[in-house]
């Protein structure tokens, strides 16, 4: 037997028994941008059994200077994210199952993910998913690893269903700061930051370290060299309409879903139809070569019209770049797809 995790084991709290753990655990990450690849990489190294990882975006230029697990190629590809993920983490550890969705996250296919998830980890740029997996962790009990970043700012947080204050109790109502990483940016010393203390919170909970877990919600400014952690318990709310005594999960009912949205901090609205579609993509493409510019992959096809570039998913999501003005991009949509 190899010694890939010796020195993990050397290190006391996690030991033999700990690594025997951490390779019997299913972990799901949903989103595979700066965050989510920040934490699958360590994660992946240390041997953690199983990982699945959920994303509905597509590799671009932009994402190279701080999501790690990417390369010029996948953005001259267009590659799906999770499947570059899947790609580079086998690459870095065979001996991990991680599997790839292409698709969005929502209640229906989190549900369908959640059955043996031993941990979720919040890779997410939105609330409004946040919000989601909160109420789901809540409904089948399983831990999850709260983390945002934008500009030189960061934030995070464990929550434990049962013991811990949920998201829905310390925000209370879906929060609007304004910032996104389109407006103000971000530098990747902030990204990694939030990923190493979510890793390292994911590892305690992997192992059953339990004890070790921080209890406090953490944010820190690294260019301004601010560092603030708030103690939450006080914060947990007995009626709580996520985790109180009488839970409703106002999140997962059907009113409160999006089924097209402007993407956060983007130029760009995603349309998501009432039902899956699945794409002929080599039809489309046919079709849509009169419209514009057509570039292709096994997963997606991206048109570049006049103003607009419109990138179709095989499950037939669609991302209509250049708009934010919903309705418009609702119009371009079934005018070229009807």
């Amino acid at each position: 037997m190899n010694d890939r995790y010796s020195r993990q084991q050397l290190f006391t709290p996690i030991g033999v028994e700990g690594q025997q753990h951490l390779q019997q655990k299913h972990l799901l990450i949903v989103g595979a941008g700066a965050l989510g690849s920040a934490t699958a990489e360590p994660l992946v190294r240390a041997g953690v059994g199983r990982v699945t990882i959920i994303d509905r975006d597509y590799v671009e230029w932009s994402n190279l200077q701080r999501q790690q697990l990417y390369t010029e190629q996948h953005a001259r590809e267009k590659t799906p994210k999770a499947i570059a993920a899947k790609e580079r983490l086998q690459a870095i550890n065979a001996d991990v199952a991680v599997e790839a969705i292409v698709g969005d996250a929502n209640v229906e296919t989190l549900t369908e993910l959640l059955s043996d998830v031993d941990l979720v980890i919040d890779g997410t740029d939105n609330f409004d998913i946040r919000f989601i997996i909160n109420d789901l962790t809540q409904k089948h009990h399983i831990p999850w690893i709260y983390g945002s970043c934008v500009g030189s700012y960061g934030a995070t947080y464990t929550i434990l269903p049962g013991t811990t204050p949920c998201l829905h109790c310390l925000l209370q109502a879906m929060p609007n700061t304004g910032m996104t990483c389109d407006t103000v940016g971000i530098i990747s010393p902030a990204v990694q930051i939030v990923a190493a203390y979510q890793v390292a919170e994911a590892f305690k909970i992997l192992t059953n370290n339990y004890a070790a877990l921080r209890g406090t919600f953490l944010t820190f400014d690294v260019w301004q060299n601010q560092h603030f952690e708030m103690k939450m318990q006080a914060a947990k709310n007995p009626v709580c309409q996520s985790c109180g005594e009488a839970p409703s999960y106002p999140y997962l009912a059907f009113e409160q879903q999006t089924k097209s949205a402007v993407l956060c901090g983007r130029d760009a609205v995603q349309i998501r139809p009432a039902q899956s579609k699945n794409y002929d993509l080599e039809a489309l493409a046919s079709t849509l070569a009169s419209q514009g510019a057509v570039q292709q992959n096994p997963y997606l096809i991206s048109c570049q019209l006049a103003e607009q570039r419109i990138v179709i998913f095989k499950d037939g999501r669609v991302l209509i770049h250049g708009t934010h003005d919903i309705h418009y991009a609702k119009n371009l949509y079934y005018r070229l797809l009807g």
